[in-house]
């Protein structure tokens, strides 16, 4: 069975290096009558930080979603190793793990589509951050900006926020196999040592992982690929390089000071809408945000970063252009403009906000969908870990 699969395997390999595109492998596994190869899998992680807020939705979470229609293989992990590299008090922290995955759920993550799991219930991602740290140089962690900028906060860092990109690069390489049957993964496995190294190349770039990513994660994705070729050049080829999923990201602004991102942690109340505020809430903070003395919408983000940032929003709930909702704003002032604005915001986030509401009320649901992520994600991060280990040579 290994040797037949081997060759059409191989003529696979041929079409692929012909048209110089992996993206077409899967076509020419039905056109050499094999079973098509799955598609690679998506990977990415959010810190449970609480309830996200609507630059998290429209940046991130809104794609997320979109994601689960596009791969075979899609987890989100709560990632909450990452998340004890600030202080937490241990309350407050389980309580935020289970606000976050009722959030995910409530803006359409699906449990049947994607795996979603909590991080820490994974012990493969730690063991194999420690075996990418011992492969990875100070000097190279040192420069990245996350590092810089946390540290400078803090005047000082602990060493779990330094050595946390290795710890995302781990989260990223554990899952190299995506939702394969372990017949499959066996197989693959087998036939991987019968390749010479231009056909493993190939079959690592059809299995990489895709990470959705913002401008400024570009980095820590960079170190993931770099621990994936220090370790395939100390010990074997293994781990294909993991590939960004650059997306459009909508960048939503506080609503008091337009120059910087909405946040959480930004101390005024007004600042930032949450998925759980109540239409009040929306409208008030909406009414309250920053714009200028003009009162005609356009958009001009450099002048006018306000009202800009509001049509940004604007655009984003409601689906349409920056351009059609400037027209359909003609005549309005901004006064007027903000409660239309307010509207299509409430509009989109009221169900989620109810959804949200519901999940929350039962406890024992919520452990239990993250409990059998946490098993999937297991029975794919095992047999990774198992290779891993020969190839050290723990045994």
């Amino acid at each position: 069975m290994a040797l037949s699969m081997r060759c059409n395997v191989k003529s696979v390999f041929r079409f692929v290096h012909k048209s110089n595109s992996h993206r077409r492998l899967f076509k020419a596994g039905k056109a050499t009558g094999t079973t098509s190869l799955p598609k690679a899998q998506v990977f990415s992680g959010i810190q449970p930080t609480g309830v996200p807020h609507l630059g998290n939705y429209l940046g991130a979470l809104e794609s997320w979603v979109a994601l689960q229609d596009k791969y075979s293989t899609v987890m989100y992990s709560i990632v909450d190793l990452h998340s004890i590299t600030q202080p937490q008090d241990p309350q407050m922290l389980r309580e935020n793990i289970l606000d976050m995955a009722a959030s995910l759920l409530a803006c359409g993550i699906d449990p049947t589509r994607s795996i979603l799991f909590q991080q820490s219930q994974v012990s493969e991602h730690a063991e194999l951050s420690w075996i990418l740290g011992c492969l990875t140089s100070m000097p190279r962690l040192r420069h990245l900006p996350q590092w810089k900028m946390k540290s400078k906060q803090k005047n000082e860092g602990s060493v779990g926020l330094y050595t946390y990109p290795v710890l995302q690069a781990a989260d990223i390489l554990l899952y190299k196999y995506g939702q394969l049957c372990s017949s499959c993964v066996l197989i693959l496995s087998r036939l991987y040592s019968q390749l010479c190294v231009r056909e493993r190349v190939m079959l690592l770039l059809c299995r990489s992982t895709h990470v959705p990513v913002g401008e400024d994660q570009i980095q820590h994705l960079e170190l993931a690929q770099d621990l994936a070729r220090i370790f395939n050049n100390q010990y074997e080829e293994f781990f294909p390089e993991p590939c960004a999923l650059l997306s459009g990201t909508r960048k939503v602004k506080s609503l008091r000071d337009p120059s910087s991102k909405m946040s959480k942690s930004d101390p005024q109340k007004l600042a930032t809408v949450f998925l759980t505020d109540t239409p009040d809430d929306i409208v008030l903070k909406i009414r309250r945000a920053v714009t200028d003395l003009t009162s005609e919408v356009t958009y001009e983000p450099e002048s006018r970063p306000g009202v800009s940032n509001l049509v940004s929003m604007h655009a984003a709930v409601s689906g349409q252009s920056v351009e059609e909702v400037v027209r359909l704003a003609e005549g309005m002032d901004t006064g007027q403009y903000k409660n239309v604005v307010a509207e299509a915001i409430v509009q989109t986030l009221q169900p989620i906000r109810l959804e949200i509401q519901r999940l929350r009320a039962d406890r024992g649901h919520l452990e239990s969908l993250l409990a059998k992520g946490a098993e999937k994600a297991h029975s794919l991060a095992a047999p990774v870990m198992t290779e891993v280990r020969k190839l050290v040579g723990f045994y």
